[in-house]
């Protein structure tokens, strides 16, 4: 698993990568073998063009590219909370957040090579299709880009992307089996959230309710996750299951309403840069917050009932799976509850793409 976004860890059954190149007949061996000059060109050509592809989907694997469009949400969902449009410093919060949450991705698996030699074989590192070294170097070098980026987008940010670094090679080299790894998983995600509210705003204050909405189901995700190689009690679902349905309610409420943290949009946004806000027009804001949340209680809250009724390994996983991907509703629902509709649109549109991406390169 990665703090930023819950990964499976569990054994499968993927067969190993098919070669891009097919096999050449009989006949087709003895044509080129008359015309040796082209057949060693096209050959080298071939050769070379499937190499790279290799190598290419070898990295996309051990990174889990696909997940990547659970993150920019973080950062939007906590630039909404600081009553500024996003900006350039925005943008560079989630660059830092996509740099540290693929550092996590290289680290989980060359803290895991071991158990996925035996497990999961089919995995970059154990197949050798990536040398365990060059892992743990692209994580080091991601984590130091993600920190530059931060300290480019303010001191505030840095202060913020420094400990969710820190907690990322914690929770991957100490914590992940510990019974403090679901509260390091969740706090690694609250924090990525904070570090865009910090980047466009200055202040993570505003944005502390938002990170502890996506914290607190990252930790239900994180601990049904614990059981899903070999089934268990249905109290973890079931856990997970109402704690989806209290913050789908508290989507739904309006900033303000009793329960809910007030909302500082309109209060915060700067005379220079007023910030689109809802003000004008309740019901859009009412409208789209109740899809969102709808969203987010389909793919979350479906298969977690499923599992709670059955926990067995495969419905388990299929509930750790719907929690992840319930990230990306959820995260843009936060942001609607604080008056960015651009920026929840933005972030809902990822649904879609990472859907489709996940079908050539699996995110577990």
């Amino acid at each position: 698993m990665t703090p930023l976004s819950p990964r499976p860890d569990r054994p499968t059954t993927t067969s190993p990568p098919q070669s891009p190149i097919p096999r050449q007949s009989q006949s087709q061996s003895r044509s080129q073998s008359r015309s040796p000059r082209a057949g060693t060109t096209s050959g080298a050509g071939a050769g070379a063009g499937a190499g790279t592809g290799a190598r290419a989907r070898a990295w996309a694997e051990l990174l889990r590219l696909p997940a990547l469009f659970t993150v920019p949400g973080d950062a939007l969902a906590g630039a909404a909370t600081t009553g500024n449009r996003p900006n350039p410093r925005t943008l560079l919060a989630i660059a830092s957040s996509l740099c540290l949450y693929e550092a996590g991705m290289a680290l989980n698996d060359w803290a895991d090579r071991t158990e996925d030699a035996l497990e999961r074989p089919h995995r970059p590192l154990p197949s050798g299709r990536i040398h365990p070294s060059a892992a743990l170097v692209a994580a080091g070098a991601l984590t130091a880009a993600g920190l530059t980026l931060a300290a480019r987008a303010g001191r505030p940010a840095l202060a913020v992307a420094a400990p969710l670094a820190a907690t990322v090679w914690a929770y991957d080299l100490a914590l992940k089996r510990t019974p403090a790894g679901p509260a390091a998983m969740a706090t690694a995600r609250g924090l990525d959230l904070l570090l865009g509210a910090t980047a466009t705003g200055g202040s993570a204050r505003p944005a502390l309710p938002a990170a502890l909405t996506l914290a607190t189901h990252t930790l239900a995700v994180t601990t049904v996750s614990r059981d899903e190689t070999r089934g268990g009690s249905p109290l973890a679902p079931l856990a997970a299951l109402a704690t989806t349905g209290t913050l789908a309610w508290t989507l739904t409420r309006p900033p303000g309403a009793p329960g809910t943290a007030p909302s500082r949009y309109p209060a915060a946004s700067p005379s220079r840069h007023p910030a689109p806000v809802f003000s004008r027009h309740p019901a859009a804001a009412s409208s789209l917050r109740t899809v969102l949340a709808a969203a987010f209680v389909t793919t979350s809250g479906r298969p977690l009932l499923h599992a709670a009724l059955n926990p067995s390994p495969p419905l388990t996983q299929r509930a750790v799976g719907g929690g992840i991907r319930a990230m990306i509703p959820l995260q843009a629902a936060l942001a609607a509850r604080s008056g960015a509709l651009a920026s929840a649109l933005l972030t809902a549109a990822l649904a879609p793409a990472a859907r489709r991406f996940a079908r050539k390169v699996s995110v577990t």
